[in-house]
């Protein structure tokens, strides 16, 4: 089981549009070669460190601040296996998604 998380951008349409970021193969399913997308599958075991689904429907720009802090606090040295509940392995997904934010501070994080 996973989460599914989105960096998002309103679109003029009403719906959501996932926001652009450097290339990454980040998470629990990566995407052969890479994606732009500020899309990250995040394994559930996470939630035992950090409970993702409270980013959900928060602006980046309200989230910054204190993920910075959580981040800082749990470290980002991941461990081989990435399903591993590690502090390090939740804090470096949360460094990502930290990244992304400071690139997109007026999106709206969305967890599936």
């Amino acid at each position: 089981m996973s989460y599914e998380l989105y960096i998002t951008k309103d679109s003029k349409n009403s719906e959501w549009e996932i926001a652009q970021v450097e290339p990454h193969q980040e998470g629990g399913t990566i995407v052969l070669g890479g994606t732009s997308d500020a899309n990250l599958n995040i394994t559930y075991n996470y939630s035992k460190v950090f409970d993702m689904k409270i980013l959900n429907g928060k602006t980046c720009e309200d989230c910054i601040e204190w993920l910075e802090q959580i981040v800082n606090i749990l470290g980002t040295e991941q461990d081989e296996d990435y399903w591993g509940v590690t502090n390090g392995n939740v804090g470096y997904c949360l460094s990502v998604i930290l990244s992304w934010c400071k690139q997109h501070p007026k999106a709206t994080i969305i967890i599936h």
